[in-house]
């Protein structure tokens, strides 16, 4: 089939279905503005130190590489990134009732800027919306964390117990939620169709989820730039700009 050929069939696939489940990573958000962590102009490739630091052991053991990160974040592209038009088209699918769940690799909250329902989103990741302490439950929204990084203070502790302060995000060495994993193991033996969407489905156990809805009977659509494992199994493979594809196939259902 053609491309446009495979966009109408998805649409109708998506039309049809009683669950679908969506899995997003870095290439949703790349064209508002977040680089994404390995590609040749991605975070960690530019400044592997920024790798280092976000693994968790040398975050807690290094006040130095706590204040960096702290000062890193004021800075963010991710305080000032929107939606595009590829989050705004998945609202709206939510909108039209034919998405189920949505899962996400990615860390920056665009998801629930543009409109999904916070309790159909799962952030395997976590978010840098909030911050919470790893010593205690403290947690809370991170603009709190960054006034007080304004304000002077490099490496801010805990108010309610002096511990260590980081954003809400799962570093490397950290447990993924196992509340998330199994949401997300849910979703994805429920769905009818199954769309992995600007994901390299190379980090596990996320990269699983595909393999689960096949093994389900779904449908499975990979709409990414680059090609991934599971390309021979899907079927439907789309190439196209996520900002153009997305809005399109969303008119379509």
């Amino acid at each position: 089939m053609t491309p446009d050929n495979d966009l109408r069939q998805l649409a109708e696939w998506i039309r049809d279905a009683s669950w679908v489940t969506v899995m997003t990573g870095a290439g949703i958000s790349t064209e508002s503005g977040i680089p994404d962590f390995r590609g040749p102009e991605g975070v960690w490739t530019k400044d592997p130190e920024a790798e280092k630091r976000a693994t968790l052991q040398h975050y807690l053991a290094s006040p130095e590489a706590r204040a960096k990160s702290w000062k890193g974040r004021l800075n963010s592209p991710f305080s000032a990134a929107t939606p595009n038009a590829g989050h705004i088209a998945l609202a709206e699918l939510e909108g039209k009732g034919k998405l189920q769940m949505l899962i996400t690799q990615n860390i920056d909250g665009l998801h629930h800027q543009a409109g999904n329902d916070p309790n159909r989103i799962i952030e395997v990741h976590g978010n840098v919306r909030e911050f919470r302490c790893m010593n205690c439950t403290d947690r809370g929204p991170i603009e709190l964390v960054l006034q007080r990084v304004r304000a002077g203070e490099e490496d801010p502790p805990c108010k309610s117990c002096g511990g260590v302060l980081k954003s809400a995000t799962i570093s490397f060495g950290q447990n993924l939620e196992r509340d998330d994993i199994e949401r997300s193991e849910m979703a994805s033996v429920s769905a009818d169709v199954f769309i992995a969407i600007g994901t390299s489905l190379g980090v596990y156990p996320v990269a699983m989820m595909p393999d689960l809805a096949l093994r389900s009977g779904a449908k499975l659509a990979i709409l990414n730039a680059e090609p991934t494992p599971y390309d021979g199994e899907a079927h439907v493979v789309l190439r196209e700009r996520l900002g153009t594809l997305l809005p399109r196939l969303v008119e379509m259902v």
